[in-house]
C-alpha cells in the first residue's frame, strides 16, 4: 500500500469517525463522569472492536454477513436493543461530583466501560458492512493481504483513539465546568442521540447501501 492511499484511507476513515456515534458518545460520558482512566479503558474497547471487525472482514465475516438477512436481522436487533438500554441507564443515572474511588471500584468500573465500548461497536453490523465495503478499495491483490490488513486495522484503531480522547477531554472539563444539572442534561442529551441511533439501526435495511 502506498503513502498517497493510506492518506487517503486516514482523510476518510477520520471523516467518518469524527460524526458522533455510539463509541463517541460513551467516551464523551466517560470522560465527564468517569475520569481519564474510566475514558481510557472505555477507548481501548473502541480501539480493540476496530482490530476484530477489520479481522472478522479480512476472515470473510462480512460478506456472511451480507449473504444472510437472518444473520442480519438478529445483530442487527441485538445492537438496537444494546443502545437503547444504554439509552435509557444514561438518562437514569444519578449525577455526582468528582471523587475518588476505591482502586476496586475503579477496576469493576474500567472493566464495565472497556465491555461497553467493545459490545456497542460489535453488535452494529453497520460497521462491519461499512469496513466489508470500503476496506477492498484499499487492498491491492499482488500485495501480501494480511499485512496490508493489519496496517489499516492499527490506523483505524489509531484514529479513533486520537478522536475519542478530544471527545473524553471534553466530557472531562464539563464535568468541572458545568453545574449538577447541566450534567443531568448533558447525560440526557447523550441518552436521546443514543436512543436515536438505535431506532435507526433497527429501522436500517442493506437495501440502502446496496
Amino acid at each position: 500500500m502506498d503513502l498517497a492511499s493510506l492518506s487517503l484511507y486516514i482523510v476518510a476513515v477520520a471523516a467518518v469517525t469524527v460524526i458522533p456515534g455510539p463509541t463517541m458518545l460513551l467516551a464523551l460520558n466517560n470522560g465527564a463522569h468517569g475520569g481519564k482512566r474510566i475514558a481510557a479503558c472505555g477507548i481501548a474497547g473502541a480501539a480493540v472492536s476496530d482490530l476484530i471487525l477489520i479481522a472478522a472482514v479480512g476472515c470473510g465475516l462480512g460478506a456472511l454477513l451480507l449473504a444472510s438477512e437472518q444473520l442480519f436481522t438478529v445483530v442487527k436487533w441485538i445492537g438496537a436493543a444494546y443502545l437503547l438500554y444504554l439509552a435509557y441507564r444514561l438518562w437514569n443515572a444519578p449525577v455526582r461530583p468528582v471523587q475518588t474511588d476505591t482502586p476496586t471500584e475503579k477496576v469493576r468500573t474500567g472493566r464495565a466501560a472497556f465491555l461497553r465500548s467493545l459490545l456497542v461497536a460489535l453488535s452494529n453490523p453497520k460497521a462491519l458492512l461499512f469496513f466489508s465495503a470500503f476496506l477492498p478499495q484499499f487492498i491491492r491483490p499482488e500485495e501480501a493481504i494480511a499485512v496490508q490488513y493489519i496496517t489499516l486495522a492499527l490506523v483505524t484503531a489509531l484514529i479513533d483513539i486520537a478522536l475519542m480522547t478530544v471527545y473524553a477531554v471534553g466530557g472531562h472539563h464539563a464535568m468541572r465546568l458545568l453545574s449538577g444539572q447541566a450534567m443531568r442534561w448533558l447525560n440526557r442529551g447523550c441518552a436521546g442521540m443514543l436512543a436515536g441511533l438505535g431506532i435507526a439501526l433497527s429501522l436500517y435495511r442493506r437495501s440502502n447501501s446496496n
